[in-house]
């Protein structure tokens, strides 16, 4: 019996000592005592309020400094739009330290997500869909392929005062772009990057011949490629100039065009 009784003090003890502990811990009790009452954010900011992180973290600080759920509040402040990554820790006596690095749009991806420059998919935010950004667009799998593709491209016109403005491949994987004066280009599924070179080479050649722009060009043959000619732009008169009827707003038979 006296063992017994031993046991059952000793047991009292323990519980005596321990449930405070795993009150404090869950926020049970203490939160008063030891509240979170100082939010530091850090980053580079643009985009993301201080409102928005507090109003993320603030259930998990209101738990006290023993009993925030770090983890929890980080997933909180990264589901937030524009948040790529945040980093979350406690600081004694009573700082809640949220670091934010923000999404950098580098292109829209599709008809409603972004690319970031660090290659990740976001939702579109819409005080960004004015925005002027190439357009992208291929499986999410292969974002990768997509945008060494396009800088590739982007390289190649950009000596002939051309920008890329689209750039895609379809679930056939087969690839098309579009310049910026509204060439529609279709290059197809095999040596994209080549036939992309050939006609790049070539197209300031194709230019001087003609005094119609070009529409579009279809590069998926071996030797060539076929064009299709767009109406010659109006001639600015010495009054008040006509405005300019955009490239490829008529298009004539696709005529064929050697490559070499």
């Amino acid at each position: 019996m006296n063992a017994l009784l031993r046991i059952l003090a000793w047991l009292l003890a323990v519980a005596l000592v321990a449930l405070p502990v795993v009150a404090v811990l869950n926020g049970w009790v203490g939160a008063e005592r030891w509240p979170l009452s100082r939010l530091r954010a850090t980053g580079e900011f643009e985009r993301v309020q201080a409102e928005q992180l507090r109003a993320a973290v603030a259930p998990y600080a209101a738990r006290g400094f023993f009993a925030v759920d770090l983890d929890a509040a980080q997933q909180a402040v990264e589901g937030l739009p524009w948040v790529e990554h945040a980093r979350v820790r406690k600081q004694w006596p009573d700082v809640l330290e949220i670091h934010v690095v923000e999404h950098r749009p580098f292109a829209f991806w599709g008809q409603d997500r972004l690319l970031s420059e660090r290659g990740q998919l976001f939702p579109l935010p819409k005080d960004l869909a004015d925005e002027r950004l190439p357009r992208l667009d291929g499986p999410e799998a292969r974002t990768a392929e997509v945008v060494g593709l396009y800088n590739e491209a982007r390289a190649m016109f950009a000596p002939l005062g051309y920008g890329v403005a689209q750039l895609g491949m379809d679930a056939r994987g087969s690839w098309s772009m579009t310049l910026d004066n509204g060439l529609e280009v279709v290059v197809g599924r095999d040596d994209a990057r080549a036939r992309m070179q050939r006609f790049a080479r070539v197209l300031p050649q194709l230019l001087v011949r003609q005094a119609r722009p070009i529409a579009r060009a279809d590069l998926r043959y071996t030797n060539g490629f076929t064009l299709a000619w767009g109406t010659p732009e109006a001639k600015a008169a010495t009054s008040s100039p006509p405005p300019q009827a955009p490239a490829g707003a008529a298009r004539t038979q696709p005529q064929q065009a050697s490559s070499t």
